[in-house]
């Protein structure tokens, strides 16, 4: 038994009725987000490789990290592969009716590292915090986006699907983060010198 099912390809079977690799956002401003990510990770590892004298190097580790992971995962829809492989699970080990202490479980977990992950950064960056602070707040709201779509509260979801300047709120949600992580990055560069 795998999971519940009899096999590691039944439960890629049933994964794929929900998933299937393919561009989670083929519209420009997915691949402008995937650029934006791809850009703040390059930005990242120079400050790693320059190691201005503000720099904190574990916050700038953890930055280029996520970034590869997050651009990574925009055009592959992986939170989505996660969520069907939860589904079958579910349903083949028969807890499907009370999935949501499950999803409760699983939101409250990604919170309190979230969280825990921001507190102890914060922490960590006493003494350094005027340096990397924007990059801090930059992080946190990338952070939020992220924990706010996974969650998925569906008014919240419809909130994010309006648009300012014929842009859905969800793209200037999760680039305003990335603008500010930039910007951070620049600053130490350029400061660097």
């Amino acid at each position: 038994m795998f999971f519940g099912f009899s096999s590691l390809s039944a439960l890629r079977a049933c994964i794929a009725r929900d998933w299937t690799p393919q561009i989670g956002d083929p519209e420009i401003t997915g691949w402008l987000t995937v650029l934006s990510y791809l850009a703040c990770l390059a930005l990242a590892t120079l400050v790693l490789r320059r190691r201005p004298a503000r720099a904190a190097r574990g916050l700038w580790l953890a930055i280029a990290v996520l970034m590869a992971a997050l651009a990574f995962n925009k055009q592959l829809d992986l939170q989505t592969a996660l969520t069907a492989t939860g589904r079958c699970m579910a349903h083949a080990q028969g807890w499907y009716d009370n999935r949501w202490l499950v999803q409760l479980a699983f939101i409250a977990g990604l919170v309190l590292g979230v969280g825990g992950a921001l507190l102890w950064a914060t922490k960590s960056l006493r003494g350094r915090m005027r340096g990397n602070g924007l990059a801090l707040v930059g992080l946190a709201v990338l952070c939020g986006f992220v924990l706010v779509r996974a969650v998925g509260f569906h008014h919240v979801d419809r909130l994010l699907s309006l648009d300012f300047a014929n842009l859905k709120f969800n793209f200037w949600f999760e680039n305003a983060g990335l603008v500010l992580i930039a910007v951070n990055a620049l600053l130490l560069l350029r400061r660097g010198r």
